[in-house]
């Protein structure tokens, strides 16, 4: 591995963004040309509230895929020490006046040293919420919840999850993206009924590779709801190819929940780990 230097360069300051978006009308986070995208609206809204002669450049420790939302996302931008200092106390503020209302950063802070929003993250948290009544949905709801027409059993999808749990190539469960691991360690993953009786997924694994989430939720519906046994998702994760029965779920249902980090004196060492091509163990 080539050497690297976490540390923004002269002159500037590493800020740390605590943010939530509703990702409907978003083509995803990732800036695109002629698309609307988080990423996009918040750089933009930076550079014209902090007046700075060129676009600025976020990095993000999740890159939601468009119609995804969240609620606990985290990324970083390295701004001149001086704007930092003079707007600092204010930014928040400017930033609320500025961005649509679909987008909401909460918090803005400078970054501890070794600090890397994308690689020093240990985990990201996700859930997925299931409304299987027969009425539907409650329309307040909608744009957060994926309706499936048969119920699901919670408690047979729990015991398939379980069989998934661990260090694995989720090959299977992932789109392919050319000189990219697709090995993840899945740390949790469970359901549970919320009050309101909806079925709600928790997923968290040191990081995820392109619709592993929205994969693993469909192979797992079609355990709760009976077309499959709960040791088809295992089955699936074994073959390490993309299986036909397993639809990637609608992108609504899914909400980047929280992102953790070491102690701050473990950030650097965390950032040059993650930034290793991972190997499963016997393949090293």
């Amino acid at each position: 591995m080539s050497e690297f230097d976490d540390r923004p360069g002269d002159g500037l300051v590493r800020v740390r963004l605590d943010l939530a978006y509703d990702g409907s009308e978003f083509s995803g986070w990732a800036r695109q040309r002629e698309r609307r995208t988080v990423q996009g609206e918040l750089e933009a809204a930076i550079t014209t509230v902090l007046r700075l002669p060129e676009r600025v450049e976020l990095t993000v420790a999740g890159r939601t895929d468009a119609g995804v939302h969240a609620r606990g996302q985290v990324a970083h931008v390295d701004l001149p020490a001086e704007v930092w200092a003079e707007e600092s106390g204010r930014l928040l503020r400017r930033l609320a006046g500025r961005l649509p209302w679909d987008v909401r950063v909460w918090r803005v802070a400078e970054a501890p040293a070794g600090f890397d929003a994308r690689f020093s993250a240990v985990w990201r948290r996700y859930a997925y919420r299931i409304g299987d009544h027969p009425g539907g949905v409650d329309p307040l709801l909608r744009g957060h919840v994926l309706w499936h027409d048969r119920p699901v059993d919670t408690d047979l999808m729990n015991e398939a999850a379980d069989l998934l749990l661990g260090e694995h190539d989720f090959a299977a469960y992932c789109k392919k993206r050319e000189g990219a691991t697709t090995i993840r360690t899945l740390l949790d993953l469970h359901w549970e009924r919320t009050p309101d009786g909806l079925a709600l997924a928790t997923v968290r694994a040191d990081a995820f590779c392109h619709n592993m989430v929205r994969a693993l939720v469909g192979a797992m519906i079609l355990v709760g709801d009976g077309h499959r046994s709960a040791g088809f998702p295992a089955e699936v994760l074994a073959g390490r190819v993309r299986h036909s029965a397993v639809n990637v779920v609608r992108p609504h249902g899914l909400t980047l929940e929280e992102v953790g980090y070491p102690a701050d004196d473990l950030l650097a060492a965390r950032s040059r780990e993650a930034r290793n091509m991972r190997t499963l163990p016997g393949c090293r």
